[in-house]
């Protein structure tokens, strides 16, 4: 998918920004994830082929459901997770079995009022999410089959019990690794300054002439996913931490390898933005660093995500080679002295009192439960929510799709509303991606697990199945959403086939690809038509975000090269990286959603944008310069008050105020030059003030 660009813009948006992120990610293969899964769900099955007792199998199948909503991570917020999603998936199941028999006058009602709630419970996080997604899923099994108050309560303890095995399963007897993931995602932030390094080490190599959109994209490219990983290990670790009762020696580990990461990476866009202007001979001097970085990188990352030492002898040798010589350029070795620093920090196995001033991670309290629970919703209890939208969306469309299920009973209408509901997304990019993913996934792994069940001649060959092939749906689920229901769909096959004997595997395939097509059609056609977000808008909106967190950025660099005050410039810039990467998000989703309006103001938010990475590496440059004093000191001061106003009129579309004197400054030429840039581009577009609103 590509995007035609005017002539004098923005020659091509990067493959990042357009195209439908929905490659495979193999490092999200877990066997022992799926190991686990297949003993919670297939061991109660084989059970139930012994003893033919049916309420086995609602207990198999709350074991299967609940490992959908164990998302990983430290052991308490995951046993919170399972057991809220056990104990309301009963309710949910026991309720709705016996309301059937009042008819769909009771149970629409209540069904639309808790689909709302499940699909508004992403607001509290992706477990809170999981819980909600898979309840609805419950909801609509529960509508199969009418229960009498007995069968309802048989149900629903069942149910409970299935869902407490697994959780049993999953946090006392077969538990994962709690510091796995918190490893695993700091050694994917190392990894990723590793492809930098590269990457840079690539750019360098080129001609001096290199054409200055190759560097924007690789910006937008590296810097993104770098910023995206370390917020996505600082999550983790942070969680981690808070689920300890004390600050263990392999998490004050993590803590400082996270933190000198998230430095180095300050200093490497830094040195990017260095290396796009440097002479021949200024590239010459950082060859050397480039070609002896990125293995380094590599190695620290394979050892991190193991937990395992690393070989100090051989990274001081790697560091003594290419420690730069004093005769280099002052710049270029300060950014390299840092850069040595912040590996030979992250080789270390030591105690936080080797990175002073680490930033706080490991003493950031938890936020009280109150204002956990009611802060994301009051915030999202407005129209202009994405949430809320969502939730309303899926909760009216739902309504028609569960009437189905009364009009035309079966073993399989619970389907269209199952893709129906976790088929939509907020945004409609999602929703075309989702569906898109769904539909595939579906089709091709209906297809496998129908040639299986046509070679399954009992039900204990069919029983027999489940084992591997549970294995290997909940094996897949990190890898993509599309390879997971490809891989989980023929598990659903010959379930069905086993739990309802009668249907010819063929027919289970094509109702199923049937339902999930016209589900799928049906969430994007809502996402298309039922009060829309559109990412224009939202694209502004995350623009003048992005110029404010770059306003204050400059002002707390200043700050903390004139010495005044506590350093804030550390949390300034990460602030400035996570407005840039939601303001690639937001231009991203615009990309793919149907061109109405507004092309010319998305091409100029991409320039804004180049432009915002461009500001970031030269304020990360700023940083490494010499401290200001004396009539230097007074000119930072000035130039620092001229961005802030001038980026704030840019953000309100009015006029930039006049420069201070020096405008020839080395420090901060550019700077003006890039904010000039940025006031032209978005007043051309009609970006900001009123008719930017």
């Amino acid at each position: 998918m590509k995007l035609s660009i005017r002539r004098g813009t923005l020659r091509e948006p990067g493959p990042d920004l357009t195209r439908l992120p929905v490659a495979p990610d193999l490092t999200g293969l877990n066997i022992a994830e799926g190991l686990r899964a297949a003993v919670a769900f297939a061991s109660i099955i084989l059970l139930e082929g012994w003893l033919a007792w049916p309420p086995l199998l609602t207990m198999a199948l709350a074991a299967f459901l609940t490992c959908f909503c164990d998302v990983g991570g430290p052991i308490r917020p995951r046993l919170r997770a399972l057991l809220a999603f056990a104990g309301l998936g009963g309710v949910v199941w026991g309720a709705f079995g016996v309301m059937e028999g009042y008819g769909p006058a009771l149970v629409l009602p209540v069904a639309v009022v808790v689909i709302f709630g499940c699909t508004f419970a992403r607001v509290w996080g992706v477990p809170a999410q999981t819980v909600g997604n898979v309840l609805v899923v419950v909801l609509c099994l529960a509508l199969d089959r009418a229960l009498t108050l007995h069968q309802g309560v048989v149900v629903a303890g069942m149910f409970w019990a299935g869902g407490l095995w697994a959780a049993f399963l999953a946090l006392v007897v077969w538990r994962l690794h709690p510091y796995r993931p918190a490893h695993a995602a700091i050694g994917g932030v190392w990894r990723g300054l590793s492809r930098l390094a590269r990457d840079l080490r690539r750019l360098s190599a080129e001609p001096q002439g290199t054409d200055p959109a190759v560097w924007e994209a690789h910006a937008r490219g590296h810097r993104r996913a770098v910023r995206d990983a370390i917020e996505a290990a600082r999550t983790l670790v942070l969680e981690l931490a808070r689920s300890r009762a004390r600050l263990s020696e392999r998490n004050a580990r993590a803590l400082i390898r996270l933190e000198a990461a998230e430095q180095l990476f300050g200093v490497m866009i830094a040195l990017s933005d260095y290396l796009e202007r440097a002479t021949p001979a200024q590239r010459a001097q950082a060859a050397r660093l480039l070609r002896l970085l990125p293995p380094m990188l590599k190695i620290l990352s394979k050892a991190i995500r193991r937990d395992r030492p690393v070989d100090l002898g051989r990274i001081e040798r790697a560091l003594a080679r290419v420690k730069p010589a004093a005769d280099a350029d002052p710049a270029y070795r300060r950014m390299a002295e840092h850069i040595l620093d912040r590996v030979r920090i992250g080789a270390k196995l030591s105690g936080p009192e080797d990175l002073a001033g680490g930033g706080g991670l490991a003493g950031a309290p938890a936020p009280p439960w109150r204002e956990t629970v009611m802060q994301p919703l009051r915030a999202n209890l407005t129209w202009s929510s994405a949430n809320l939208r969502h939730a309303v969306r899926a909760s009216v469309v739902a309504l028609p799709a569960l009437a189905v299920t009364f009009w035309w009973p079966g073993p399989f209408t619970h389907w269209l509303t199952i893709t129906v509901v976790l088929t939509m997304q907020p945004f409609y990019a999602a929703t075309w991606q989702r569906a898109l993913e769904r539909i595939g996934g579906t089709v091709l792994g209906g297809v496998i697990g129908a040639v299986l069940a046509f070679y399954a001649t009992s039900p204990p060959v069919l029983a027999a199945m489940i084992v591997p092939l549970s294995v290997i749906g909940f094996a897949a689920k990190g890898v993509s959403y599309g390879t997971f229901i490809a891989c989980l769909t023929p598990l659903v096959v010959v379930l069905v086939e086993l739990v309802e004997p009668g249907h010819s595997s063929w027919e289970i395939v094509g109702m199923r690809a049937l339902f999930t097509v016209l589900g799928g059609a049906v969430a994007v056609l809502a996402g298309l038509l039922l009060w829309p977000l559109w990412e224009p808008g939202r694209v502004r909106d995350a623009l003048r975000t992005a110029l404010q967190t770059h306003a204050r950025y400059a002002e707390a660099v200043v700050a903390e090269r004139l010495g005044e005050g506590p350093s804030a410039a550390e949390a300034a810039a990460r602030a400035a990286g996570l407005a840039s990467n939601n303001l690639e998000a937001a231009l991203s989703r615009a990309l793919q959603e149907p061109m109405r309006h507004g092309r010319s103001r998305i091409e100029a938010a991409m320039i804004a944008d180049a432009t915002l990475r461009r500001m970031a590496g030269r304020l990360a440059i700023l940083r490494h310069e010499p401290a200001p004093v004396g009539a230097d000191a007074a000119a930072w001061r000035a130039w620092r008050d001229w961005l802030s106003r001038a980026l704030a009129a840019t953000a309100s579309g009015d006029g930039l105020p006049p420069k201070p004197d020096g405008a020839d400054s080395a420090a901060f030429g550019r700077l003006a030059a890039q904010v000039e840039l940025l006031a032209g581009t978005l007043k051309r577009a009609g970006i900001g003030g009123r008719e930017g609103r």
